[in-house]
């Protein structure tokens, strides 16, 4: 593979691309407004994080491909890296923080659960209580940007608060996190994955990290999650697969090397397998 040619990517925006249109804002934080319809047809990623929390709302959002249905009363988790795309419909309201790196490290332990549980479920409904007590800190959050001597001590502050109220109202749908935290083996591999899943397939390489054996790595899959150690590996593949299908021109050949695939034709058939499309039907979808 040529290393040296230049990549084209689905753009990867930066936070300082929405500071135009911003309600308020300062370094490292905007506060948008949604009101009515917006479309964003075409897949992308950002290098920041978002935080959306939707009050009257109907629509689809797309993220990493799963399409969810934006309605009243939610909060959306979107983290950097993830592709998406919405369709909003008119007479939608939402309020909208956008967080790079640096100011999400402040609040970011405030998330009581992996970021891995967010990532699979960036969607969260929200009861009247919790709806309410996330507008207050939203609002308190664009009054202190506009202050005329904002301070971030105090932003920081409400967004942890924020990070708080959101895993609270995660607790009845992350039902794997009860896993991972009752079974810290399965947590450990979670993680394992996303760090060497592009280079290591076999589940006793995993096991091995773990000091366990691969058959009992299988079985603690298949107990808590009903899934199979290599179907967990296998889906973490299959996902990267999609966002480089859709964030890069690079060709299917290349992103098989990329994924350590031996071949194209091996590659294309793990696909398939997965999906029931080819690679190239999926890009061109």
């Amino acid at each position: 593979m040529n290393k040296n040619r230049d990549i084209k990517y689905v753009p990867v925006l930066g936070i300082q691309e929405f500071r135009k249109g911003q309600t308020a804002g300062r370094k490292g934080l905007l506060y948008n407004e949604l009101h009515g319809e917006r479309h964003i047809d075409k897949p992308h990623k950002h290098d920041f994080f978002i935080i959306v929390l939707f009050d009257n709302a109907k629509g689809i959002h797309t993220i990493d491909f799963q399409d969810y249905a934006i309605g009243n009363q939610q909060i959306h988790v979107l983290f950097p890296d993830q592709v998406h795309k919405w369709h909003i419909e008119p007479d939608t309201t939402g309020y909208q923080l956008m967080i790079d790196r640096g100011f999400f490290e402040r609040f970011a332990p405030y998330f009581r659960f992996s970021f891995t549980n967010y990532i699979n479920h960036p969607v969260i409904p929200l009861t009247d209580n919790s709806f309410n007590l996330l507008k207050y800190e939203f609002d308190a959050i664009k009054d202190e940007l506009q202050a005329a001597h904002s301070l971030q001590d105090i932003i920081s502050a409400r967004a942890a608060v924020i990070a708080a109220i959101v895993s609270k109202a995660a607790e009845d749908i992350f039902t794997e996190a009860k896993v991972f935290q009752s079974t810290p083996k399965l947590a450990k591999f979670n993680l394992l994955i996303d760090q060497f899943f592009k280079e290591e397939r076999f589940v006793a390489f995993y096991a091995a990290k773990l000091n366990i054996s691969a058959n009992y790595l299988n079985i603690l899959c298949k107990k808590n999650l009903n899934v199979s150690a290599t179907q967990l590996i296998q889906q973490r593949v299959l996902l990267e697969a999609k966002r480089m299908l859709q964030s890069t021109d690079l060709s299917i050949k290349e992103i098989a090397f990329e994924l350590g695939f031996v071949d194209h034709a091996y590659f294309s058939k793990f696909f398939k397998s997965q999906t029931e499309i080819t690679p190239t039907e999926f890009r061109e979808q």
